[in-house]
């Protein structure tokens, strides 16, 4: 009796992981993340991450946050230049539409990475996920650059 038990139990649960794991799939095949990288500055320093995301789909996604185990908090921000002036802010969310390919790159939008939790440098990997607005996350390694490679 108590092995049928964890024999269904364990039939339910692969099954569970099994559309999970396709399901997240499914997405990472619409939305494509190339180029990932992290710049560090010196010391505690806030780091930044830039990538290029593609939307393969048919539906506009939207991007609304990231979070990594390696940074305290990820926000998404926009730099700008206003008479004369850098400027650099938080934005809630960036969309992308169907077909089109979004820059993060300096000077533009990128991922501010705040509060180190580790030590990294040079040639390290930091994973990331990207989070969207319909619940969806996708896991994204970025490679630890120099800023000076940029």
């Amino acid at each position: 009796m108590v092995s049928n038990l964890l024999n269904t139990f364990r039939r339910l649960a692969g099954g569970m992981l099994v559309m999970l794991l396709t399901a997240g799939y499914a997405y990472g095949q619409d939305v494509q993340v190339t180029d990932a990288r992290v710049s560090l500055l010196p010391g505690e320093q806030p780091g930044a991450g830039y990538f290029q995301l593609y939307n393969a789909g048919d539906e506009a996604v939207v991007l609304v946050g990231a979070e990594s185990d390696a940074f305290e908090s990820v926000e998404l921000h926009v730099s700008s230049n206003q008479d004369g002036m850098a400027h650099m802010q938080a934005v809630e969310q960036v969309e992308i539409a169907p077909g089109e390919r979004f820059a993060f790159a300096p000077k533009g939008h990128h991922l501010m990475l705040i509060g180190r939790e580790k030590a990294l440098k040079v040639g390290d990997e930091v994973d990331v996920q990207l989070e969207f607005a319909d619940d969806q996350r996708l896991s994204v390694t970025f490679d630890v650059v120099s800023p000076v490679s940029l």
